[in-house]
């Protein structure tokens, strides 16, 4: 539990804390409130069972005689009224310690998941690309919840451990030989629990992780892939797997909420037992009745009926705790994931940006990019290609910044790239990649994606991009719906917005990452022609296989065995 306490105070901040602390102190007053809430029960058994107990307590006669009762049973009457405010007070105050419970676990979500986004938002993209994005959505979503049934357990386990403390020493005052053999079995039970059951909710804990992720990987899969999987008549076969998986999810889930009930069955199933043998031990033993023993043997089946959920509630969030542990693990990794930590340096490209003897790889076995030395003029229109996996695309993204280089260094203008002014850098840059992701709103919001909505600005890329006619014409213009990934538009189409949106940003430069290798050779002249005339003023760097689409470039470089070669 302490390593627990530990990471979890890694992830927590100072006011967190400072909130936590006072949880904390409220869960004592709760504490002492509960305890007294079965302290007073006794005595008012004792006054209406006999009321010679009135006159023969000394506390009792004082409190009779100060106001004055008429009779004992105007005392016990108003005894019992009393007791009734107080357990509503009880009530109340166990509400407000509830809210501010949820509050702060609730609260702790809120934060926690936006801290997690900001994180992943914060990666470098070398790092994002090495993780599956179903793991992004899987903690967010998922495992962040899961902490903040962590947080919840912790504090209710507190404030339940110090009920148990009140009531235990109630319980001793009245009598310390009974409690301590009520004590002995139920700490074996105890004992039990804890190596038996708990150990089995904390190996299904780590299965229900590994499990959950395959949950997640199959649903983004699925609809990431879905017209392949509808061409293919894949739909069996994936809802086979879908179900395989989702039922060892549910199976998981099954399996740990019988056994989070199992100490609660087991332990009341003992306590009340032990009550029961106690009563047949006094009757069979000393030949009488229990009523002179009522009210001992009440305040402890009191005392029972009120420990044993306290002792209940401990348990299933000490099961609760090592169920998601996984969870606690994987949001505190990801919290305290390297993040970019960039300045926000001005820097201009009026001019050149020089590589000098650039070098990369991505696992220091494999070299990708050596002795790389290339300059590249403002305005220029080149071209980079090669062989699947010879590293354009990897030289480009170092280019514009997305790539840190192992090897070397980048220049713009004579000022060095460094972590000081490269995200401004990034910002004079705009990319058209293969793959056109498209979300499910307008065409305008998807051009505007990330800036500041502009009409006016949004039909003019759109413009320069050859679209906006047909959107005007035959659909609805910009706020035409595009579909999950833009279904509903066709290649070009895509293609085109695409332009818009890299353009919309106003960038310097153009760069062109095989955005026509899937259309037809209409279609890609077409679209290379657009292209060539949104650059005009811009330096455009493209990454094509065919050469074709290459016809209008200044320069051709070629990557092969690492080294880089104009052709």
């Amino acid at each position: 539990m302490k390593k627990i306490f530990g990471q979890l105070s890694s992830i927590l901040t100072t006011k967190d804390k400072k909130f936590a602390s006072y949880l904390l102190v409220f869960s004592i007053v709760i504490s002492v409130i509960e305890m007294l809430g079965v302290a007073i029960i006794m005595p008012f058994i004792s006054v209406a069972s006999d009321f010679s107990t009135i006159d023969e307590n000394a506390y009792y006669s004082i409190v009779y005689s100060y106001f004055n009762f008429r009779t004992h049973i105007d005392f016990v009457v108003s005894f019992g009224v009393v007791l009734v405010v107080f357990y509503i007070f009880r009530g109340v105050i166990n509400l407000y310690y509830i809210y501010f419970l949820e509050r702060f676990s609730l609260g702790r979500h809120h934060l926690i998941v936006c801290r997690l986004f900001e994180n992943y938002m914060g990666m470098s993209y070398r790092n994002f690309i090495d993780r599956n994005s179903s793991e992004f959505t899987k903690a967010i979503v998922m495992e962040a919840w899961n902490l903040t049934n962590i947080f919840k357990a912790l504090l209710f386990m507190v404030s339940e451990v110090f009920i148990i403390i009140f009531i235990y020493l109630i319980m001793l005052y009245m009598s310390y030989k009974a409690t301590l053999v009520l004590t002995f079995f139920l700490t074996l039970n105890f004992f039990f629990l804890t190596r038996v059951v708990s150990k089995k909710i904390k190996t299904i804990g780590i299965k229900r992780e590994k499990v959950q992720r395959n949950f997640f990987e199959i649903i983004n899969s699925t609809l990431g892939n879905f017209k392949l999987i509808k061409l293919h008549s894949h739909d069996v076969d994936i809802l086979n797997k879908f179900k395989s998986v989702s039922y060892k999810f549910s199976k998981i889930n099954i399996v740990n909420s019988t056994l989070g009930n199992f100490p609660k069955v087991f332990l009341e199933a003992v306590g009340f037992s032990s009550i029961v043998f106690s009563i047949i031990f006094i009757v069979w033993k000393y030949q009488v009745d229990i009523t002179s023993s009522l009210p001992l043997i009440s305040m402890f089946v009191l005392g029972l009926y009120r420990l044993m959920p306290s002792v209940n509630r401990i348990m299933n969030g000490y099961n609760s705790i090592l169920f998601n542990l996984q969870s606690l693990n994987i949001v505190r990794n990801d919290l305290l994931y390297y993040v970019e930590d960039y300045g926000d340096k001005k820097i201009n490209f009026n001019n050149e940006i020089i590589l000098q003897n650039i070098g990369f790889d991505y696992d220091q076995k494999t070299k990708i990019l050596k002795g790389v030395n290339l300059t590249i003029n403002q305005g220029d229109k080149i071209a980079f290609i090669g062989e699947s996996g010879s590293g354009k695309s990897t030289l480009v993204d170092i280019i514009i910044g997305l790539y840190r280089p192992k090897e070397g260094d980048i220049l713009v203008d004579g000022q060095l790239i460094d972590d000081s002014n490269i995200k401004d850098f990034r910002k004079k840059v705009g990319y058209i990649p293969q793959s056109i992701y498209l979300f499910d709103g307008t065409v305008a919001q998807n051009v505007a994606s990330g800036f500041p909505y502009d009409e006016y600005k949004i039909k003019d890329v759109l413009k320069q991009a050859n679209i906006l006619e047909f959107l005007e014409k035959k659909q609805g213009g910009i706020l035409t719906r595009v579909g999950e990934g833009g279904i509903k538009l066709s290649g070009g189409q895509k293609q085109r917005i695409a332009i818009a949106r890299a353009l919309y940003g106003n960038p310097e430069i153009l760069v062109l990452d095989e955005a026509t290798s899937a259309l037809d050779s209409k279609t890609e002249i077409e679209i290379m022609n657009e292209i060539y005339g949104a650059s005009k003023n811009r330096t455009l760097i493209i990454i094509a296989h065919r050469l074709s689409t290459l016809e209008k470039c200044e320069r051709i470089f070629e990557i092969k065995d690492c080294k880089l070669k104009e052709i």
